[in-house]
C-alpha cells in the first residue's frame, strides 16, 4: 500500500475516523492502531507478518530478561541473543545472495569453480527499519536508559506504527513509547499541520522525485548514448529524484502521525542546504545517522580514541552505513566516498562548525556560504552516482562519460516543465528553510483564499503529475 495511492487514502481516513472514535479508551486505541499497522504491512505481503511479529516479540521478552537479570554477564547474553537473531533474519534475507556470490568469485580467482547454493530469497519490505526499532529498544534497556514495557500491544505499536514501518524514520523507544503509553487528544491545529505536511510530500514524491525519475532512468540505462553534460545533468536530477522520494515519505509518515496525536523523529533538514560533508550528515536521513552514531560510534570510542581509532570509527560508521542500504559494491563505495570527505573535517576540528541552518534570518547567503553549498553538493551527486549504479564498473564508465569533451555541449534531454518545478521547489525549500518543512509556514498570515489558492494549485499540479505509481526508493533497504 503506497502513501502516493488511493488505498491507502481510504484506509487513513476509515484509521482516523475510528481511532479518534476511541478517543476515551487508551488501550482500544492502541489494539487498533496494532490491527491497522498489521494490515497495512500485510497489505504488502501477509506471510511476512509472522517474521515482524516475531521480531516484536523476541525483543519484548529479551527485553524484560536483560530487566531481570541480576548480574551484568547475564543481561550481556540476553542482549547478544537478541542481536544474533535480529541480525541473522537481517543477514540472510538482505545479504545472503551478496556473501554467496562473491565468496565464488573469490574461489575463482584460485582457480576453484564452485557451485554455489542460491536461494529465491524475496526481502522483507521494512525489515531493516522495524529490526533497528527493536534493536534501539533492547539497547535503552540494557544501557538502563529505559525500563522494559509489559504491555504487548503498547510495545507492538511502538515496532510496527505504519506510518514509519517500511521506511522510518527509525524511531527511539524512549521518543514513541511513552507517546503510546499516553492517553492522546484531537488537536485541530496538529491535525492541519500535519494535512499540510502531507501535502507537501507528496509535491516532493510524484511532483520531484517520479518526474526526475524519467530522466535518472534514461541515463543511468544507457550512459554510452547520451553526453556528459546530460549525464551530469542526470546524476544531479538522481540527487533531487532521491530527497524528494526518501523525504517526501517521511513528510507523509510525520504528517500522518501528527493525525493520529503522534510527534515522529525528524529525518531531513535541507540537507541540500549544507556548507560541508558533515552538515549535510546532521541533516540527511537523521534517524538513521544518530542511531549509527549512539549505538556504534560512541560504543566504538567515537573521536576520543586517538587519531588511528578515529579514523578507524569513521570508516566503519559510514560503510556500515553504506551496507545497511542494501547489498552491493557501490553501497559500500558510497560510504567509504563520505567518510574520505568527513574526515578532513573531523580531524581539522571542523566538523562541527555549521550547526545553524545556512544564511539563518537573512534571505540571501553570503558569496563564501553559496560557494561552501555548491561544493558540498557537487561531492553529494558525485556519491549519489555510485548510490545509483549496478556496480563500481558502471559508476566509472558513468563518470568517465561526464568527463568527456561533451560536458561542455548542450545537454541533449531538456525537460522544460521539470526544470521548472525544480526551480519553484528550490526557491520555496529556500524560504522555509528554518522551518520544520518547507511550508510549515508559509501562507500561514495570508488572506484564506490566497492560502487556500495555493494549496489547490499544489494539489492540481500534484494530480496534473500523476502518472504511474512509483514505489518509493527507500522501500529496498
Amino acid at each position: 500500500m503506497l502513501f502516493n495511492s488511493f488505498s491507502f487514502f481510504v484506509f487513513l481516513c476509515i484509521t482516523f475516523f475510528l481511532y479518534w472514535r476511541l478517543n476515551r479508551n487508551l488501550a482500544q486505541q492502541n489494539f487498533l492502531l496494532l490491527i491497522a499497522s498489521y494490515f497495512f504491512y500485510g497489505w504488502w505481503n501477509y506471510k511476512f507478518l509472522f517474521l515482524l511479529i516475531f521480531s516484536t516479540f523476541l525483543d519484548y521478552f529479551t527485553g524484560i530478561k536483560i530487566s531481570e537479570a541480576l548480574t551484568r554477564p547475564a543481561k550481556k547474553r540476553w542482549l547478544f541473543a537478541s542481536l544474533l537473531i535480529n541480525l541473522g533474519f537481517l543477514g540472510f534475507f538482505k545479504y545472503y545472495h551478496f556473501f554467496v556470490e562473491n565468496f565464488a568469485a573469490l574461489l575463482l580467482r584460485f582457480g576453484v569453480h564452485a557451485d554455489m547454493w542460491t536461494l529465491n530469497i524475496i526481502l522483507p519490505v521494512g525489515i531493516s527499519f522495524y529490526t533497528f526499532h527493536g534493536m534501539s529498544y533492547v539497547f535503552d534497556i540494557y544501557n538502563g536508559k529505559i525500563k522494559p514495557t509489559r504491555n504487548f500491544v503498547d510495545y507492538s505499536v511502538f515496532v510496527s506504527f505504519f506510518p514509519l514501518l517500511v521506511a522510518g524514520p527509525i524511531e527511539r523507544a524512549t521518543h514513541l513509547l511513552p507517546q503510546v503509553e499516553k492517553p492522546r487528544e484531537f488537536t485541530y491545529e496538529k491535525a492541519v499541520d500535519g494535512l499540510r505536511q502531507i501535502l507537501w510530500g507528496l509535491f516532493k514524491k510524484m511532483v520531484i522525485a517520479d518526474n526526475c525519475a524519467a530522466v535518472v532512468n534514461m541515463t543511468f540505462n544507457h550512459p554510452s548514448a547520451y553526453s556528459g553534460s546530460t549525464l551530469l545533468m542526470g546524476a544531479v536530477f538522481f540527487a533531487f529524484q532521491i530527497y524528494g522520494d526518501f523525504s517526501g515519505y517521511s513528510d507523509i509518515a510525520l504528517g500522518t502521525a501528527r493525525l493520529l496525536g503522534f510527534e515522529l523523529l525528524r529525518n531531513f533538514a535541507f540537507p541540500y542546504f549544507s556548507r560541508d560533508i558533515a552538515e549535510f550528515w546532521r541533516r540527511w536521513h537523521i534517524s538513521l545517522s544518530s542511531w549509527f552514531r549512539d549505538y556504534v560510534y560512541y560504543p566504538l570510542g567515537g573521536s576520543r580514541c586517538g587519531t588511528l581509532k578515529t579514523v578507524r570509527n569513521i570508516f566503519i560508521i559510514f560503510i556500515v552505513s553504506g551496507f545497511w542500504h542494501g547489498a552491493n559494491w557501490t553501497f559500500i563505495a558510497w560510504g567509504a566516498i563520505n567518510a574520505i570527505c568527513f574526515l578532513p573535517l573531523l580531524l581539522l576540528n571542523k566538523n562541527r562548525q555549521n550547526l545553524e541552518i545556512v544564511a539563518q534570518g537573512r534571505l540571501f547567503p553570503t558569496f563564501r556560504e553559496l560557494i561552501s553549498v555548491v561544493l558540498t553538493f557537487g561531492l553529494t551527486v558525485f556519491a549519489w552516482i555510485f548510490f545509483r549504479s549496478n556496480s563500481i564498473a558502471h559508476a566509472c564508465n558513468y563518470i568517465k562519460g561526464i568527463c568527456s569533451r561533451s560536458l561542455f555541449t548542450m545537454p541533449q534531454l531538456l525537460p522544460a516543465r521539470l526544470l521548472i518545478f525544480l526551480f519553484l521547489f528550490l526557491i520555496t525549500e529556500w524560504i522555509g528553510r528554518e522551518q520544520q518543512y518547507a511550508i510549515a509556514r508559509l501562507g500561514l498570515r495570508w488572506p484564506k483564499p490566497l492560502r487556500w489558492s495555493m494549496y489547490i494549485l499544489i494539489i492540481f499540479t500534484i494530480f496534473y503529475c500523476f502518472g504511474a505509481q512509483q514505489q518509493f526508493i527507500y522501500f529496498q533497504f
